[in-house]
C-alpha cells in the first residue's frame, strides 16, 4: 500500500506542476512560440509517433549511441586498464589525457563532421569520444583501488600480474566501472546528439533543428520530452545490468533487500 501510494503522489505532483505550466501559459498570454502549453506538447507528441516521423528518426539516434557507447567504452576500458596496470604508461600518457579531457567535445564536431561525412561515422565517433572518458578515469581508479595488502597477500601465494589482475584488481573495480558505463550511456546520447546539430540526415537532433528553423517550439519540446525518457530509459538498463552482475556488491545488495522489502509490503 505504501508502494502504491508514493507512486500516486509522484503521479499528482506531475500533474500539478503540468497544470501549473499550463494555467501560467494561459494566464499571463504567454506566447505559444515562447512557451507553449503542456496540451500542446502532448498533442505534438501524439502526432509525431501516430505518423511515424519520430520513430524514424528515434532508430537512427538510437544506433548511433549503442554503436558509439560500445566503441568509446572499449577503448576507454583497453587504455584505462593499460594506464592503471603500466606507471610508465601513466607518466607519458597524463598530460595528453588531462588536455584532451579539458578540450570541449563540443568544438571537435565540426571537425568530426569534415573528417567522417554527414552519415552514421560521424555520430558514432562523436558520440564515443564523449563517453571515452568517464569510463577511462573509473577504470583507472577502481583498478587503483585495490589494497597493497591483498595485492602483496597474492603475490607471496606466486600469482602473476594477470592472476592478480583478474581475481582481485578487476572485480574491485566493477562498482567504478559500472558507476562510470551509467555516466558514459548518457554521455553517448548526448554525443550522438551534438552530432546532429552540427550536421546530420536523420536522427532526433537534425529533428529539433528543422523544427527550429519552422518555430515549431511545441514540436522541440516534443522531441526534448522523448530524448528525456530515452535517457532515463538507458540509464535504467545499465542500472539492471549492475544489479544483475555485481550482485556481490554492497551498494547493490542493499538496492536489492529494498526492492524486495518494497514487493513484500505491496503483497
Amino acid at each position: 500500500m505504501r508502494n502504491v501510494r508514493n507512486f500516486t503522489l509522484r503521479l499528482a505532483l506531475i500533474g500539478l506542476v503540468l497544470a501549473f505550466w499550463e494555467g501560467a501559459v494561459a494566464y499571463f498570454a504567454v506566447p505559444r512560440f515562447v512557451l507553449p502549453p503542456p496540451s500542446q506538447v502532448f498533442y505534438g507528441l501524439y502526432n509525431g509517433f501516430g505518423s511515424g516521423l519520430y520513430l524514424d528518426h528515434l532508430q537512427v539516434t538510437l544506433v548511433e549511441t549503442f554503436m558509439g557507447f560500445a566503441l568509446g567504452c572499449c577503448l576507454a576500458f583497453l587504455f584505462g586498464t593499460m594506464v592503471a596496470l603500466s606507471r610508465a604508461l601513466e607518466y607519458f600518457f597524463y598530460p595528453f589525457i588531462v588536455m584532451f579531457q579539458a578540450m570541449p567535445k563540443v568544438a571537435l564536431a565540426p571537425i568530426i563532421i569534415v573528417w567522417f561525412g554527414l552519415g552514421l561515422a560521424s555520430k558514432v565517433v562523436n558520440a564515443a569520444l564523449v563517453a571515452f572518458f568517464p569510463l577511462m578515469v573509473n577504470t583507472i581508479v577502481g583498478l587503483k583501488s585495490a589494497e597493497e595488502d591483498r595485492v602483496s597477500l597474492m603475490r607471496s601465494l606466486a600469482a602473476n600480474k594477470w592472476q592478480i589482475f583478474w581475481m582481485l584488481q578487476l572485480p574491485n573495480a566493477m562498482p567504478y566501472i559500472f558507476a562510470g558505463l551509467e555516466i558514459a550511456m548518457i554521455f553517448a546520447l548526448i554525443g550522438a546528439i551534438v552530432g546532429e546539430f552540427v550536421g546530420a540526415e536523420k536522427g532526433l537532433g537534425m529533428l529539433i533543428q528543422s523544427m527550429n528553423f519552422t518555430m515549431d517550439v511545441a514540436g522541440q519540446f516534443s522531441v526534448l520530452l522523448t530524448l528525456s525518457f530515452l535517457g532515463l530509459v538507458l540509464n535504467g538498463m545499465v542500472g539492471f545490468l549492475r544489479r544483475r552482475i555485481l550482485f556481490w556488491d554492497a551498494a547493490s545488495k542493499a538496492e536489492a533487500a529494498a526492492t524486495s522489502v518494497e514487493k513484500a509490503s505491496a503483497l
